[in-house]
C-alpha cells in the first residue's frame, strides 16, 4: 500500500475515533462559537417576523435556530455576530 493509502486509513481511523467522542492526538479540530440567536433578536426588541424580514433570514430557519433544532453554519454564525455588533449598519446593507 502506498503513502496515500496509509494516510487515508489513518485519517479515517481518527475521524471514527473522534465521532465516538475520543480525543485524538494530533487531530485538528475547529470550535465554532454558536451565537444565541434569540438573545440577539430580543436585544434588538424585534419579533421573529420583523428580525427575519429585516436581515433576510428565512423565518423557518430563524425559528429552527432559536428552538435548537438546528445551529447556524459558520457563515450564518458570522452574519449573526455582525448583526449583534452592528445591527443598524447590517440592516441598511441588506435593505432593498
Amino acid at each position: 500500500m502506498g503513502k496515500f493509502g496509509k494516510e487515508l486509513i489513518e485519517s479515517l481511523s481518527q475521524a471514527a475515533a473522534h465521532a465516538r467522542g475520543r480525543k485524538v492526538r494530533g487531530m485538528r479540530t475547529t470550535r465554532l462559537e454558536i451565537p444565541d440567536v434569540k438573545a440577539i433578536r430580543k436585544s434588538l426588541r424585534m419579533s421573529q417576523d420583523r428580525f427575519a424580514a429585516a436581515y433576510r433570514i428565512p423565518l423557518p430557519t430563524l425559528k429552527n435556530w432559536e428552538q435548537g433544532r438546528r445551529n447556524p453554519d459558520a457563515p450564518a454564525a458570522a452574519y449573526l455576530l455582525a448583526i449583534k455588533r452592528r445591527p443598524k449598519e447590517i440592516m441598511e446593507a441588506v435593505a432593498e
